[in-house]
């Protein structure tokens, strides 16, 4: 059974009190001081907790911009236009004391081009325990809200969980995987979260960051990017302002995504769409040799050639982009080493 503070510190004041009593002045003196040196460090009780155990503190929930960087450009290939929004987009809002609405991120692309893994740097970059954070929350539309018959309920649930949360820690930060999958009219039951007020019932949601995850769009982004291909142009040359009408034109008006005709692109509550480009041959490469990096293996580009031809491109005949982006690196890179 575990004492509570005030038990400990009863316990501390009786004991102290019967050494008292029982000992010689000298040692009466040093019984004392004793007892003066363990109610401070009992006083000092709720920081040590708040050391050892997950808590919405600064010790806690930090963001590191430089680390965040660092990833971004050491870790997340192919991806200058991703790259560049989230830094800004990310350091912006948590250099932020008073923001009037939460961060609300929509990241856009094919599968294995980095989406999952972006948010997973935001993560780690903003709280101690990253992903396994008790303030990090994430949503799977086909696990979480399966069936089109109990719409009601999710909404009703999905409004409840995050407001629980907030009320728990303001800088709660939630992830919704397969958007794309998600049924349409849902995700609008958390619009006045996102929107611009001071409190609902009490509850401020404005240091909240809320992160949306869709293969819809995807087709969008891989045009413009295969247009670019071929006029010859780098892909490094593409901007924002190439891909953001469209894809945002193209995610709300996608019937079978969970975007469709959505407030929360109706009313400009998504601060940025973020577009993920089809990714090339080359970045591929760089995907293996960073796997075997982490794997403590020395980089073999001899391997990571292989692994990186085994995959599908497409166009067919021209072999630019890779169908499934980085998605199976790992296990490709298991059969060859």
């Amino acid at each position: 059974m575990k004492l509570r503070k005030r038990h400990v510190l009863l316990l501390c004041v009786l004991l102290c009190c019967v050494m008292a009593e029982a000992l010689e002045p000298i040692s009466t003196t040093i019984a004392v001081s004793m007892a003066a040196a363990l109610t401070g460090i009992l006083a000092s009780y709720q920081n040590i907790f708040y050391y050892f155990h997950e808590c919405c503190r600064p010790e806690w929930i930090s963001f590191n911009k430089t680390g965040l960087k660092m990833d971004l450009d050491e870790k997340l290939f192919g991806q200058h236009i991703a790259s560049r929004i989230v830094l800004k987009a990310v350091n912006g809002f948590m250099s932020n004391e008073k923001p009037k609405k939460p961060l609300v991120l929509s990241l856009h692309g094919w599968t294995g081009t980095g989406k999952n893994f972006v948010s997973k740097l935001i993560a780690e970059n903003v709280y101690k325990e990253g992903m396994h954070s008790s303030f990090v929350h994430v949503f799977t539309s086909t696990l979480h809200f399966p069936h089109p018959s109990q719409l009601a309920t999710y909404k009703s649930q999905l409004q409840q969980w995050i407001k629980g949360n907030v009320s728990n820690c303001e800088r709660s930060m939630f992830i919704f995987d397969e958007m794309d999958k998600m049924h349409p009219g849902l995700i609008d039951g958390i619009k006045p979260y996102l929107d611009y007020y001071d409190k609902l019932d009490g509850v401020s949601y404005q240091k909240s960051i809320f992160i949306f995850l869709s293969n819809a769009g995807g087709e969008s982004i891989v045009q413009t990017t295969l247009d670019f291909w071929n006029a010859g142009r780098n892909r490094e040359e593409m901007e924002l302002k190439d891909l953001e009408t469209s894809l945002s034109l193209s995610v709300f008006n996608n019937n079978k995504s969970g975007f469709f005709h959505t407030s929360l692109i109706d009313k400009n509550l998504v601060d940025f769409f973020v577009p993920f480009l089809p990714l090339e041959y080359l970045h591929i490469v760089q995907c293996v040799v960073a796997e075997m990096k982490a794997r403590e293996l020395e980089p073999d580009m001899d391997v990571a050639d292989k692994v990186a031809r085994d995959l599908v491109y497409f166009p067919k005949s021209e072999r630019v982009f890779s169908v499934k982006g980085c998605k199976t690196i790992e296990s490709k890179l298991d059969y060859y080493i």
